[in-house]
Protein backbone atom coordinates (compact mmCIF):
# COMPACT_ATOMS: atom_id res chain seq x y z
CA UNK A 1 0.00 0.00 0.00
CA UNK A 2 2.75 2.50 0.98
CA UNK A 3 4.84 1.50 -2.02
CA UNK A 4 1.98 2.30 -4.44
CA UNK A 5 1.35 5.62 -2.73
CA UNK A 6 4.96 6.70 -3.16
CA UNK A 7 5.00 5.54 -6.78
CA UNK A 8 1.96 7.71 -7.47
CA UNK A 9 3.52 10.60 -5.58
CA UNK A 10 6.74 10.24 -7.60
CA UNK A 11 4.78 10.45 -10.85
CA UNK A 12 2.98 13.56 -9.62
CA UNK A 13 6.30 15.11 -8.61
CA UNK A 14 7.66 14.47 -12.08
CA UNK A 15 4.68 16.21 -13.68
CA UNK A 16 4.38 19.17 -11.31
CA UNK A 17 7.80 20.00 -9.87
CA UNK A 18 10.64 21.46 -11.93
CA UNK A 19 13.59 19.31 -12.93
CA UNK A 20 16.72 21.05 -11.75
CA UNK A 21 19.00 18.52 -13.43
CA UNK A 22 17.62 19.51 -16.84
CA UNK A 23 18.17 23.15 -15.93
CA UNK A 24 21.75 22.29 -14.88
CA UNK A 25 21.31 23.95 -11.49
CA UNK A 26 24.51 24.32 -9.50
CA UNK A 27 23.75 22.93 -6.04
CA UNK A 28 26.13 25.36 -4.38
CA UNK A 29 24.05 28.25 -5.75
CA UNK A 30 20.62 26.74 -5.09
CA UNK A 31 18.23 28.56 -2.77
CA UNK A 32 16.88 26.94 0.37
CA UNK A 33 13.54 26.40 -1.37
CA UNK A 34 15.23 24.66 -4.30
CA UNK A 35 17.22 22.48 -1.89
CA UNK A 36 13.99 21.58 -0.07
CA UNK A 37 12.38 20.53 -3.37
CA UNK A 38 15.41 18.43 -4.27
CA UNK A 39 15.30 16.77 -0.85
CA UNK A 40 11.58 16.08 -1.20
CA UNK A 41 12.05 14.48 -4.61
CA UNK A 42 14.91 12.32 -3.31
CA UNK A 43 12.81 11.24 -0.30
CA UNK A 44 9.82 10.26 -2.46
CA UNK A 45 11.93 8.58 -5.15
CA UNK A 46 13.83 6.53 -2.58
CA UNK A 47 10.59 5.33 -1.00
CA UNK A 48 9.07 4.53 -4.41
CA UNK A 49 12.05 2.34 -5.38
CA UNK A 50 12.18 0.31 -2.14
Amino acid sequence: MKHNFFKLLAKLNKLVLPSYSKQELDLSKASKFQMALIGWRVFVTKRALD
